[in-house]
């Protein structure tokens, strides 16, 4: 695709029968072709028609190269298995000797997966702290959390210089007790409409003093606790703080809490990547401008991360793994930060569907739910109703916590070897052998990475 003048969002739309489907978008320029991927799943049968648009009315747009490929149903859940064996697993050959090391033929391995290597989480609020039917629901099953609201910066300093952290330091204290991870959600938030009414007034110097008060006191006070920040949340879609302080806002600080917590990933978090083909402020083009022009700043030069939120309604899987696609190719880590579906008879159903692209993408490190429990009703998806008995949607996150996961137990042969394609994570090895009447029990940590394959020996 091209342009004959300047660079500008050009999207590509289907006309069915019944409606418009957006199915990608890409910044095309003058001078030299780009590449428009995406994707879109077809509901409706009959003739279509495909269309290229952009707001800039006055550019013509060069097409060339169109290429469709359709695939069945059968055939994408066929390709996300074959993902998820190459990028979630290991292949692992077992050999067990005795004492002198000597092979031991029939001997019994049983692996007991403790903790997934794959971080599987949710958002939680403030109540779990008290609630401990909540607690044992939420616990057992994820590996990560994110709070709500309770790190943000109009829930610990409602008044100038008057700091609470009480409640989520309490959030911190249940997340650590039982090892789940936490990512700092968020240092600032460029949304106008979240602006305390004593920090909308500010004039220049006093905007930027409140914020790198801000910025300097959430961070030291869970420097190294946490695993992610979310420093400038939102900043493809409002600019509150480059509309106050200068286009560099965001990147300054970005730099100046790399500077604070230089161990723990910056992420960039924002919506609408995935779940809406047709929104121009946040486009995989306009996502990776944003993450090359923070690490562009002055030098920046640490880790960075994509935090993609993920509110759904319909999703296009199609297009959600061509947006992967394309984002994999910055070569950083890439989060599902807060998904959730809106209410639908397909709700769950949805929800899978997501799950499990996500799962099967190679370049996804993470995915966070965004369904915190609530007495008076969840926000967009609960998992859980107030007895915290599973809704479908829980069930739907039981049954892949248990498919990405299990146990497995075999026999050496003849040799001594057992082989096992396990899934990453820490395992509990116990080997034991009736003809020399012993056994033994050890952990074992199954990482990504190369070797795809590994060799451990385990003595009897």
């Amino acid at each position: 695709m091209e342009i004959n003048e300047g660079n500008a969002a050009v999207r590509v739309v289907f006309k069915t029968r019944d409606d418009f489907v957006h199915a990608g978008a890409v910044q095309a320029k003058s001078g030299c072709w780009t590449m428009l991927k995406g994707g879109l799943t077809v509901n409706a049968s009959g003739p279509a028609e495909l269309y290229f648009e952009s707001e800039n009315t006055s550019v013509e747009i060069w097409v060339d190269s169109v290429s469709l490929q359709p695939f069945t149903k059968e055939e994408w859940r066929a390709h996300q298995t074959k993902s998820i064996e190459k990028a979630r697993k290991k292949t692992v050959r077992f050999r067990a000797v005795d004492a002198q090391g000597n092979t031991l033929a029939g001997a019994t391995f049983t692996l007991a997966q403790k903790r997934p290597g794959f971080p599987f989480g949710c958002a939680i609020p403030a109540s779990i702290v008290q609630n401990t039917q909540y607690q044992n629901w939420f616990a057992p099953r994820f590996t990560v959390t994110v709070f709500e609201n309770e790190m943000k910066w109009y829930s610990t300093e409602r008044a100038p210089g008057q700091e609470d952290y009480s409640v989520a330091d309490a959030m911190v204290a249940f997340a650590k007790k039982h090892n789940i991870a936490i990512r700092g959600h968020n240092v600032l938030w460029d949304d106008p409409k979240y602006q305390m009414d004593w920090v909308r007034p500010l004039n220049y110097e006093q905007l930027w003093n409140a914020s790198n008060r801000r910025i300097n006191s959430v961070m030291s006070r869970y420097r190294g606790q946490l695993i992610a920040w979310d420093v400038v949340n939102e900043n493809l879609h409002f600019s509150f703080f480059e509309d106050r302080l200068g286009k560099d806002a965001s990147n300054i600080f970005y730099q100046k809490a790399h500077s604070l917590d230089s161990n723990t990933l910056m992420f960039l978090n924002d919506y609408n990547t995935l779940e809406q083909p047709g929104d121009p402020a946040s486009t995989p083009d306009k996502y990776l401008q944003k993450l090359r022009e923070v690490k562009a700043y002055q030098g920046n030069n640490y880790n960075m991360a994509i935090g993609l939120q993920g509110h759904f309604s319909q999703p296009n899987i199609p297009y959600m793994r061509s947006t992967l696609d394309i984002l994999a190719g910055a070569k950083v880590p890439i989060w599902l930060t807060e998904v959730d579906v809106t209410k639908d008879p397909n709700q769950a159903n949805y929800l899978e569907q997501i799950l499990r692209e996500a799962y099967s993408h190679p370049a996804v490190n993470g995915i966070v739910l965004w369904g915190g429990w609530h007495q008076e009703g969840c926000q967009i998806m609960c998992l859980t109703d107030n007895n915290f008995k599973n809704l479908p949607t829980g069930d739907v996150v039981d049954k892949l916590i248990a498919e990405w996961s299990g146990n497995v137990v075999g026999k050496t042969d003849a040799d001594g070897f057992f082989e096992a394609q396990l899934f990453h994570g820490e395992y509990e090895m116990s080997i034991s052998d009736p003809t020399v009447n012993s056994s033994s029990v050890q952990g074992l940590k199954v990482e990504s990475g190369s070797p795809h394959e590994a060799i451990i020996q385990a003595q009897v």
